[in-house]
């Protein structure tokens, strides 16, 4: 248990010059010890030194403070809040935040080489070589020269870095997006907007404390990582350098405290003074990418996707790699074809795939975890698209298999009778060689849910619909002959397809099969995952004799 100060406190500073983790600082003229790195002194000495050298007895034990925690009054203005929809907001999507995002997820399992001057580096190469980022970890949140050596290692070997702080880095680039300039601008944020974006609030078995301490954490390790860019000239946009400096300074951390009855302070609220390094300059300046000098490069990150790694990040590491990773594959554009062994370096890192080359067991082991993984990831909004002829049925995961199963009661039956019958079923296990078979499987797309998708593609998503409504009822097509949807007949919605099916007592499977679909397909529709095409809706009219 961590350590309070009392009244009773001389300041003598004793206590300061001889804490071993740093705990203990002076706040709003009094001492206080941080109860998130005090450790009890464990490791240092056999009982708790600021106990020890204090001649009048005012550290004493820190009890948790019961009852509600009193509101404060903030006396900085905090930044509007984000998510106004409450679904999804506009960050910063950089490559030079891709690859910070990447360095605080995947961690150890990035290839880490050693720069002239032997601190620890992850490098990216960009425009085929023309240029790169160079990543560095700089645990010193005042930056200076020179840095340590081995504070980059101490960091990796000692497995600081946290996954969820990748949420805090994400929540940074949204807030900078906010800005007219970033790179002069800062914006402040409290620990009650936190609490919010990443679910914190409804933790209701966590004490304030733990969560202040957390906030805090996770608030820090962004701003850890330091980048250095030279980038080639792309168009009308000229090559620049940029040295080594920090992603996100962190201007101050402002601790707001409640005294009790004893006159100990008790931490009750935070407040982060944030702003954009250098690099916004370049990748987030709308007014100089209007005139072509500069980039303005931003996409859309999903409220979901906080609380969904701030929920697997323990259990399925994998998953919250890969939903991380693909929410800036994605915004590539929704087809994107990807490996197997791609995802699987993302979620793994290359040494362990490497080992499940060379060891069945562990070929059979990361395969399961790779399947339920992937389950994880089109549970929380993107559902993986097989591409049929490098990976077939036979090698897919058995839950994107069982979608294919009817709802209705008896064509389930008929289902399994069906599959029983047959040569191959749905149970059977994996054929002879499917490591080898995955290494070579490529995944066309991800089926994105609303809140994922990239504003712009929306938006043309949206008008060629429209344009296709607006289309005249006597306009054929180019093609032969067929016929298209007039503006009479306007696109049926998921809703509307599985009212009509269910008038005429048809199941999914039976829908499918008349227009040459899969059961999981007409579900997905049902459930407004995607629109159909216009020849798909044709089908559907007439299975459904409209």
């Amino acid at each position: 248990m961590a350590y309070k100060i009392s009244s009773d406190c001389v300041a003598c500073s004793s206590c300061i010059n001889i804490c071993p983790t740093g705990a203990i600082s002076i706040q709003q003229d009094k001492y206080w010890i941080d109860p998130a790195l005090c450790n009890n002194c464990e490791g240092y000495a056999p009982q708790p030194l600021c106990v020890s050298i204090c001649d009048v007895g005012a550290s004493t034990l820190l009890n948790p403070k019961k009852g509600r925690v009193k509101s404060i009054e903030n006396p900085f203005k905090v930044s509007p809040s984000l998510f106004a929809n409450g679904v999804s907001t506009p960050f910063a999507s950089a490559i030079a935040i891709w690859e910070a995002c990447s360095l605080l997820a995947q961690r150890q399992s990035l290839p880490w080489d050693l720069d002239d001057k032997g601190t620890l580096v992850y490098e990216r190469s960009v425009s085929q070589g023309k240029g790169k980022i160079a990543l560095r970890l700089n645990n010193v949140i005042n930056f200076s020269y020179p840095r340590s050596h081995i504070e980059a290692q101490t960091i990796l070997a000692s497995d600081t870095l946290d996954i969820r702080a990748t949420c805090m880095h994400l929540i940074y680039a949204a807030y900078a997006t906010t800005l007219e300039k970033p790179w002069e601008q800062e914006f402040t944020i409290s620990d009650h907007q936190i609490e919010e974006y990443l679910g914190l609030d409804k933790r209701k078995d966590l004490t304030k404390s733990t969560k202040l301490n957390l906030i805090k954490t996770l608030a820090i390790q962004p701003c850890w990582i330091t980048a250095q860019i030279d980038w080639p000239k792309q168009g009308k946009v000229e090559a620049f350098s940029l040295p080594e400096s920090p992603l996100w300074h962190l201007l101050e951390i402002v601790h707001h405290f409640h005294e009790d009855e004893e006159g100990c302070k008790h931490l009750v609220g935070l407040t982060f003074r944030v702003k954009a390094g250098d690099w916004s300059q370049h990748f987030l300046n709308k007014k100089e990418c209007h005139a072509g000098r500069s980039f303005y490069q931003y996409s859309t990150l999903p409220k979901s996707l906080l609380g969904a790694i701030m929920s697997i990040w323990q259990q399925h590491e994998g998953a919250a790699r890969m939903l991380l990773w693909l929410l800036f594959k994605t915004r590539m554009g929704d087809q994107q074809r990807i490996m197997v062994m791609t995802l699987m370096r993302v979620a793994y890192g290359e040494d362990r795939v490497n080992q499940a080359i060379s060891q069945r067991e562990e070929r059979k082991r990361l395969i399961r975890m790779f399947e339920s993984d992937l389950e994880v990831v089109n549970r929380y909004g993107l559902k993986p698209i097989f591409e049929p002829v490098s990976y077939p049925v036979e090698i897919q995961p058995l839950w994107s298999k069982l979608a294919d199963i009817p709802d209705d009661a008896e064509a389930a039956l008929e289902f399994w009778i069906n599959d029983g019958s047959g040569n191959s079923r749905l149970t059977d296990i994996g054929p002879r060689g499917k490591w080898q078979m995955l290494i070579n499987a490529r995944i066309l797309s991800f089926d994105l849910l609303a809140d994922w998708e990239h504003p712009a593609e929306l938006s043309r998503k949206r008008r060629k619909i429209e344009r296709s409504q607006n289309q005249s009822p006597r306009q054929p097509t180019k093609s032969s002959g067929k016929k298209i949807l007039t503006s009479s007949q306007s696109l049926l919605s998921g809703e509307q397809i599985a009212s009509l099916r269910k008038d005429l007592q048809i199941s999914q499977r039976t829908l499918a099969e008349k227009i040459g679909k899969s059961q999981s397909w007409i579900r997905d529709v049902e459930n407004g995952r995607f629109q159909p095409k216009h020849n798909e809706q044709q089908l559907i009219r007439q299975a459904l004799k409209i």
